[in-house]
């Protein structure tokens, strides 16, 4: 398969329905992180005006731009895809217990970092609304909102990768963080 970040956007969504076990859920959840990364991008982008620049928005603006990189959420899609694959040779062939060991924990890594990333960019746009250019937040909260769900949905890629106990704990802790956000905002 080709990488996930040189597809069209057609290739991705019909390559992600095929029946076919990769690219799955955790690379749609990644996909649909990188695309509430730009909508994000894309309100403070509009809020570089010289008022804006007077007012202290606009540095605000590019702070938050220099930190919605849709390229690391895409990255994770191929990532995501790549340790599926690797996961399901160990249901299928022997392999030595400290490497199925190790690709267990990268397949559960990948989503964990999702929801972080994911998290810590809510903050950010959060944050950054009360500056945003009032034309346009509503597409900052288009950010917050695809965020949000694709923290949901590689939560649930974690979940079939069995975390332990107190991980799943400090996921769910997150998950709140960012319902409270959109409830804030709904």
């Amino acid at each position: 398969m080709s990488s996930i970040k040189s597809l069209p956007l057609d290739q991705f969504l019909a390559t992600l329905a095929a029946k076919q076990p990769t690219p799955g859920g955790g690379a749609a959840a990644a996909v649909g992180a990188a695309i509430g990364n730009a909508a994000a991008s894309m309100a403070a982008a509009y809020t570089t005006r010289k008022k804006d620049a007077e007012s202290g928005a606009k540095a605000k603006a590019e702070a938050l731009q220099s930190d919605m990189d849709v390229t690391e959420f895409l990255q994770a899609a191929d990532d995501d895809a790549e340790a599926y694959a690797n996961l399901q040779r160990t249901w299928k062939e022997s392999v030595a217990e400290e490497e199925k060991a190790k690709i267990e924990a990268r397949a559960l890594a990948i989503p964990t970092n999702l929801v972080e990333a994911c998290h810590k960019n809510i903050l950010s746009i959060h944050g950054f609304l009360p500056h945003c250019n009032t034309n346009i937040t509503s597409d900052a909260k288009v950010g917050i909102h695809t965020l949000a769900g694709a923290a949901r949905a590689a939560y649930q890629t974690v979940l079939v990768n069995s975390p332990p106990e107190e991980e799943k704990m400090r996921l769910q802790a997150l998950l709140k963080e960012i319902r409270d956000v959109e409830d804030e905002l709904l």
